[in-house]
């Protein structure tokens, strides 16, 4: 799911953190970032694995990646530019319930496998999560709040378009609790 996910991350974000200065573009490639490592090795291994969530998906990958961030960067700016990157990726544990899937997300504490969807192909798989009702309502959620924030942002002007690719940042007051 694209829009769920990037919709909904940034939104999170947004809301919770309240930093208008907050890097989105961070925050969408931290979002993406598990389906990117594990759908094509999910895919090309379905024999071994029979899921497309593999370790990107676990707790393991998100803490090792926060970790990697606070070991390569000092306090202040440089932290706080990158940290975006990690909280997209467990943004993205959440949005993907992934609470439901036990051994993935704890993997490789409760053994080596991940949690079979129980399909014979990655192309079932696919096929399934496409043809659920629940996908593309999820799917509607994270592109309305997506159409919402570029009208408010103002996206459609060139200039502002510009200033988000080379900033990350869009112009649309998040205001106060």
């Amino acid at each position: 799911m694209l829009f769920w996910h990037v919709g909904g991350a940034i939104a999170v974000i947004r809301y919770t953190f309240r930093d208008e200065r907050m890097d989105l573009r961070l925050v969408i490639v931290g979002v993406l970032l598990p389906t990117l490592i594990d759908a094509p090795i999910g895919i090309i291994g379905w024999d071994r694995f029979e899921s497309l969530r593999l370790v990107a998906h676990s707790l393991v990958f998100a803490a090792s990646l926060m970790t990697a961030i606070l070991l390569t960067t000092r306090r202040g700016r440089p932290r706080k530019k990158w940290m975006p990157l990690a909280v997209g990726v467990l943004l993205h544990l959440v949005l993907d319930a992934m609470w439901r899937e036990p051994e993935t997300l704890w993997w490789p504490f409760f053994g080596w496998a991940f949690t079979s969807t129980g399909l014979d192909t990655a192309g079932d798989y696919i096929r399934a999560v496409a043809g659920d009702w629940r996908t593309w309502a999820l799917e509607s959620i994270g592109l309305a709040y997506l159409i919402v924030l570029w009208r408010r942002s103002r996206l459609g002007d060139p200039e502002r378009r510009a200033t988000f690719i080379s900033t990350g940042r869009v112009d649309a007051h998040i205001g106060r609790r």
